[in-house]
Parts: C-alpha cells; structure tokens; sequence
C-alpha cells in the first residue's frame, strides 16, 4: 500500500494536532473524521466506554517448511498442546486463551498470526509473542527471517466498527465510507445552513440507523459471554459455532446478520452446543442478555 501511494505522488507528513481553533464566522474544518481508533482523541461519548480488545501480533516469515496445505489457510487453531511443558503460560491461555492463523503462500513462506479473540482489557503484546514463540517451537516451524512484523490491536475506529465479538472491520469500514461521505456531502450542500455539529450528528445517524445499532447491541452480548469463556469452554462453543448452517456463521462473522436473523443464529447456536455448552452459555449469558433486552427496548423509546 505505502508504495503505490508513493508511486502515485501521494505526499506524506508527520504532524500531530495540538489545538483546534474556532472562530465566531467560520471554523477550519466544518467536519473532522476521526480515525485515531480507540485513542479517542477527538471523539466525545455521552456513556462509559469499556471495550473489549482483540490483540494480534502477525509475522510474514521465510522458514526451513511447516506442516500445512499452501492451497489453504488455517482459521482459529484453539489447540495448547504447545503448552503443555509451560504450566504458568498455559494458566494464562486457559484464563485468555489465544489462537493461530496461518495463511501459506509457499512451502518456505508463511503469514502467520497469534491472536486473542476479546479480552478487557486487552493481552499486553509480549504475552501473545511469548505464545507464538511456544506455539512454532511446538510445531517444528523454525523462521529463517521476517518479512513483515506487524503488531495490531485490533481496535478499528472510534465508530464502533470493530466486530465487537470478532474484532473484525476492515469489510464493514470499506462498505460504510460511502455511506459516511453521501452523508458529508447532502449535509454540506444542505440549504439549511447546518453547523459542524448538526452535520456530524446526520453522518453518525445515517452511520449507525437502528438495524445497524441493534445488530451491535447482539455482537456486544456475544462478546459478554466469549470474555467470560476459558479456553475449553471457548472450544466448545466453536465447535457449535461452525456446525451451523454456513449462511448463519458467515453472515454473522460478516456483520450481514439483522437482529431478525440473529435471534435464529442464537437459537440455532444453542441447539448444536453439547449440554455443558449450553449450561455456559446459560450461566454467563443471562446478565448480558438482559443487558441487550434493555438496551434494545431504550432504543425503541
């Protein structure tokens, strides 16, 4: 990405903003995007904001060989086996348990990424290198160099565009851009003489209309109940998670499940989770469940 920006001209500046000024006429920027993630530095809130956080540290690795398909990638290894000679490491993973992508471009090149799914507050990064580091000992995967290191908390926007329960959001940011500047752009054109506050108000309620709200109010009740998963129960309830039909568990990781369908996917969810997974997801789902309840008759209100 940073080189077809260069290669387009695309001119880089490093600065940071100290004061923003506004005048009785006029103000330098009628609308401001705030895209500092989490940070929130610009963005107020009218509520507490607690988030989960998913963090991920990913490599881009030259190695000896590893033991997977190149024509696939590997979604959510759960396993700790890896761990087993660790006792203090693997009481962390069973408190936060964390798991492994792999995506294989070759025999000798491979993406790969430990990630905590959600935990508040967040895995400090060294914890989930000091995991990968047992997890590719364990495999045999000795890396030769490191293309690429990245080390991401996956914390998407102050939007709230982040999958609360599967820290995913770059799909649903892409999709909502155009959405956020249709928004911009009638309010600016707008022969109402609307204020930067009035427009910012427009763009985040054309951002977030009441079947988007809802839906988030559904995710955040998912992701009440992954915190409070250890590692097995977390298994457990994939293991459910992915014998569904595939409209239900890619529509929900996508985000292009509405509450309508959502409430199938729980109910669904719930009939093929074995009955230890089911007693779990009673005990630690009920609180969040009223939570949402509430929360969704105060958005009707």
């Amino acid at each position: 990405m940073l080189q077809k920006c260069i290669s387009n001209g695309v001119k880089f500046h490093q600065a940071k903003v100290i004061k923003i000024i506004h005048e009785d006429t006029k103000s330098l920027a009628t609308v401001v995007l705030d895209a500092t993630g989490f940070s929130r530095c610009l963005v107020q809130y009218d509520k507490p904001y607690n988030p989960g956080y998913q963090v991920a540290y990913g490599i881009l690795a030259e190695v000896d060989e590893h033991p997977y398909d190149v024509d696939k990638m590997l979604f959510m290894d759960w396993r700790d086996s890896h761990l087993d000679n660790d006792k203090e490491l693997k009481q962390r993973n069973d408190r936060i348990p964390t798991f492994l992508y792999a995506m294989p471009f070759s025999s000798t090149k491979i993406f790969l990424e430990e990630t905590s799914l959600v935990a508040r507050p967040g895995l400090r990064m060294d914890d989930i290198q000091e995991r990968m580091v047992a997890r590719l000992r364990h495999l045999g995967i000795r890396v030769k160099s490191i293309e690429e290191d990245e080390q991401v908390v996956g914390i998407g926007g102050t939007a709230g565009m982040v999958h609360p329960s599967t820290g995913y959001m770059v799909a649903r940011t892409l999709a909502a851009a155009p959405i956020v500047a249709n928004s911009i752009v009638q309010s600016l054109g707008s022969d109402r003489g609307l204020s930067g506050g009035d427009i910012s108000a427009q763009v985040w309620k054309d951002l977030w209309p009441i079947q988007r709200r809802r839906q988030r109010e559904f995710f955040c009740f998912g992701m009440d109940i992954l915190l409070k998963l250890d590692l097995p129960g977390t298994r457990r309830f994939f293991d459910a998670f992915f014998d569904l039909e595939p409209h239900y568990w890619h529509g929900f990781l996508s985000s292009r499940l509405f509450l309508p369908e959502l409430l199938f996917f729980g109910l669904s969810l719930f009939s093929y989770a074995s009955n230890t997974s089911r007693i779990e997801i009673m005990a630690k789902g009920t609180l969040p469940l009223v939570n949402m309840i509430n929360n969704l008759v105060k958005d009707t209100e």
